[in-house]
């Protein structure tokens, strides 16, 4: 008998078996499922979280795509700027150091309008607006007005900050770029107000022997920098923008201009030129007029 009873136990023991393993293969079908259904959450929250070693590949092997999330997910303010200065300044180099390789390439020889560049950078925006020389006669002054305004236009609502793009004095075996004037030439063409805005920039710092600090270059300054600073009441940066400049010293320059402009972001938010304000008047006299003129032609329906 117990023989017998031990039989029927086992017996009765392989139905519960096989229901319990067809319970698990559905359970783990639907898992399946369900992984799969919302594989994309699953990839924003580790695009997210950033603690994912798929992630990380996945971003090495598709930079495009982390710059993309990086654009959309980043709470990084973005950045307007205007490069201004003298031609064999440096320009055109310091916005390609700015933009980064993403950024959009700069036009082929002499630039001769007002170009709009932009790229992602860091998970920061940043907007360059290169111009022509503004601030000489070489244009013409129907030329240099329309060019301004037209900076103007393309970085609207307006400017973070004016990078004045002149050769550090002493780098050159020629005379040297006057940045004073240049800063006059500034305010002639965008107003006083301006002033606040305006960063004079140095560039060509590998030419200056041991002279590397913009302190250095106030010791041995015969008047012509310190003038600089007084009109426009903001110290110079000085950087070195040659073209086969190491990545990393591309990296710190970005980083140090980016963190200026900041500053001065943070003090006066950006420039308001009178043809905004214009263009807002105007626009909003539009806005309105079209409403009531719509208004109208409702109340005959």
């Amino acid at each position: 008998m117990e023989c017998q009873c031990e039989q029927d136990n086992s017996e009765d023991a392989v139905p519960g078996i096989q229901s319990l393993c067809k319970w698990l293969s559905r359970m783990w079908r639907f898992i399946e499922a369900f992984s799969y259904k919302f594989k994309w959450l699953v990839a924003v929250i580790k695009a997210i979280t950033g603690s994912s070693k798929e992630g990380a590949v996945e971003s090495e092997a598709n930079p495009t795509r982390t710059q993309n999330l990086s654009s959309d997910l980043s709470s990084k303010p973005g950045l307007r700027l205007i490069l201004l200065g003298p031609s064999g300044g440096g320009r055109s180099s310091l916005a390609d150091t700015l933009l980064g390789n993403s950024g959009t390439k700069a036009p082929t020889g002499p630039l001769m309008e007002s170009t709009k560049r932009r790229a992602v950078v860091d998970g920061r925006e940043v907007t360059v607006i290169d111009t022509p020389d503004l601030l000489g006669p070489s244009l013409g002054n129907n030329k240099r007005a329309r060019e301004a305004l037209q900076s103007l236009q393309l970085v609207s609502p307006g400017p973070h900050a004016f990078l004045l793009v002149v050769r550090a004095p002493g780098s050159s075996i020629g005379i040297d770029q006057d940045a004073a004037q240049a800063i006059r030439a500034t305010l002639e063409l965008f107003g006083d107000v301006a002033a606040g805005y305006i960063i004079p920039v140095l560039t060509h710092a590998d030419r200056l022997g041991r002279r590397r600090t913009v302190d250095q270059l106030l010791d041995v300054d015969t008047g012509a920098l310190r003038n600089v600073v007084s009109l426009c009441g903001q110290r110079p940066e000085l950087v070195d923008n040659r073209p086969d400049c190491p990545p990393e010293a591309k990296s710190g320059t970005h980083r140090q201009l980016v963190e200026r402009v900041m500053e001065t972001k943070d003090l006066r938010e950006h420039f308001v030129h009178e043809l905004q304000r214009t263009e807002d008047r105007i626009k909003e006299e539009l806005l309105t007029d079209m409403a009531s003129a719509l208004t109208r032609k409702l109340g005959h329906m």
